[in-house]
């Protein structure tokens, strides 16, 4: 939770925003895939503040529909949210609980993000892995593009199961 929330009210809605699950990975939170960055009240509005995963991401429409929701329902009558897109976001802000929810559900967490900038390579990027179902690290890239852009499928040669792996960012 920011350290700006101060108020009860700031918190109870920090609190059920915290609820909301990632249309994409509904295993996770928004607030363990760390795109929930903060709320405010402006003008008697709440505002809640979200951070793409990417540019782009098509899921956004649906966590601010979501969020909004959620909030209206529970009583805050007037819900506006906003894009932040700076600072990026990272998979770094992906929390421990969350990488823990990933891989619980055959999922790869990602690894440490690249600091700086990234380098484009035409090739599959190359990455260590440990199948979520066995964890052999006996694994191979069949797609570096899953059922999103940001997730990549691999297969586990030790047990033959297919999972996605949340690419670093």
């Amino acid at each position: 939770m920011p350290t700006a929330l101060k108020t009860p009210v700031l918190e109870r809605a920090w609190a059920i925003a915290s609820e909301v699950t990632d249309p994409e990975l509904p295993m996770l939170t928004l607030a363990d895939l760390g795109v929930l960055r903060d709320i405010a009240e402006v003008d008697g509005a709440l505002v809640v503040a979200i951070t793409p995963t990417y540019s782009g991401c098509p899921a956004m429409a649906t966590m601010r529909d979501d969020l909004v929701r959620q909030l209206t329902e529970a009583g805050f009558p007037d819900v506006r949210v906003r894009v932040q897109l700076s600072p990026p976001w990272t998979t770094d802000w992906i929390s421990e609980s969350g990488r823990k929810a990933l891989s619980d559900n055959g999922i790869s967490p990602p690894g440490v993000a690249p600091d700086g900038p990234v380098t484009l390579r035409l090739a599959p990027t190359r990455r260590v892995l440990h199948c979520p179902q066995c964890g052999s690290g006996d694994t191979e890239v069949t797609s570096e593009f899953g059922s999103t852009a940001c997730k990549a499928l691999y297969r586990c040669r030790a047990c033959g199961e297919h999972f996605y792996h949340v690419k670093e960012i």
